[in-house]
């Protein structure tokens, strides 16, 4: 029931036009997939998509999506990505409230690489329940293990291993 004393926020702005709306979701899953998509690509073998982990190498061999190649953000180039023509990536760095997987997707778009990003990233992929690969103890819970690099340690992970 509507209360005259109260507008609607969400009805503040009109919804789009239907077309409108449709050409604004399309373009938003051009760009992204989710965990769940991805791990569906990736357990079925399907062709085409390859995973690119754009965080650091002591991250990437801590943990990572299965598979990922880890191209750093800051190291793509012509000659890095070459091998990436052809399929469309799928890149990912730690968190929602991490822009190293944007940055490297607008990198990859720039030398004409099709590409989206993994909402959420690795953190989304983990919270989903999908494994992981590298030598950090699978048991160590993610939250911890991000909590940690975003530290910058001084030594070895003796507090999370």
């Amino acid at each position: 029931m509507s209360s005259p004393r109260y507008k609607s926020q969400v009805l503040e702005v009109p919804a789009a036009a239907a077309e409108v709306a449709r050409d604004h979701f399309a373009r938003k899953l051009a760009l992204e997939t989710d965990p769940s998509d991805l791990h569906f690509d990736l357990t079925h073998g399907l062709q085409g998509v390859v995973v690119v982990d754009a965080r650091g190498r002591d991250a990437y061999a801590d943990r990572h999506v299965p598979g990922a190649l880890n191209l750093p953000y800051p190291t793509l180039s012509a000659e890095t990505v070459a091998p990436l023509k052809g399929r469309t990536v799928v890149v990912y760095c730690w968190s929602a409230s991490c822009n190293a997987g944007t940055k490297a997707a607008m990198r990859l778009a720039a030398l004409g690489v099709p590409v989206k990003e993994l909402l959420g990233g690795l953190a989304a992929w983990v919270e989903e329940g999908y494994p992981t690969e590298g030598a950090l103890d699978p048991a160590v819970a993610f939250p911890d293990y991000l909590r940690y690099h975003h530290r910058a340690p001084t030594g070895p992970m003796s507090a999370v291993r």
